[in-house]
């Protein structure tokens, strides 16, 4: 392992050649300490936030990417403002769908959650980072959120993690790879990342 500024990351994917507009993923397993990386990325650029949670639910791990193509990738690629509906306000299991929100179009924007990487949109991205963490550790931050009656819920939905993650090769393509676990307290002391090194 070793470690890597936050500085350096946003160096690293600036550098990248792109087509209009940069789009960076933050994937990974829930838990992992994702969003605390994009929450410290986005605080130290431009960057809009697109959050998955939006998007996924209990009840669709995955089936929603079509929406999202739709409503968020290919107006980006476009030029154009965003405008999802969003799955997930005040109905945790995404079983209606709720208000419009609109994402105004910037140069630099941040992917941020579940399969966010994923093969379908991995070619399209100037940076892919990949955040994991103890399975232990993710399911204890998973319950300290959602609460213990979640428990259930969260067994199921780790499940349906690994196999997508697995079958996908989402990790493999990931420009960097970050312990979610050790950098969530260098993360916000001095501004860095615990890096894991390919094998």
């Amino acid at each position: 392992m070793s470690r890597i500024s936050l500085d350096g990351v946003i160096k690293a994917f600036s550098a990248r050649p792109i087509k209009g507009i940069r789009i960076v993923g933050v994937d990974g397993p829930s838990g992992s300490g994702r969003s605390t990386l994009t929450r410290r990325l986005a605080e130290r650029t431009a960057a809009s936030v697109v959050e998955i949670d939006d998007f996924v639910s209990w009840s669709d791990f995955a089936g929603w990417w079509p929406r999202f193509d739709d409503q968020v990738l290919q107006p980006l690629l476009r030029g154009e403002d965003a405008h999802q509906v969003r799955d997930f306000e005040n109905d945790p299991y995404g079983r209606s769908l709720a208000r419009w929100k609109t994402l105004p179009w910037t140069p630099l924007v941040i992917f941020d959650g579940v399969t966010s990487t994923r093969q379908a949109v991995a070619d399209l991205l100037a940076y892919r980072i990949w955040v994991e963490a103890p399975y232990e550790t993710r399911l204890a931050r998973g319950l300290v959120r959602d609460g213990d009656q979640a428990h259930s819920l969260w067994l199921t939905w780790m499940q349906e993690e690994r196999a997508f993650f697995l079958k996908d090769a989402t990790r493999e393509r990931a420009d960097l790879l970050v312990d979610g676990d050790a950098s969530s307290s260098v993360i916000i002391a001095v501004d860095e990342l615990v890096t894991i090194d390919r094998q």
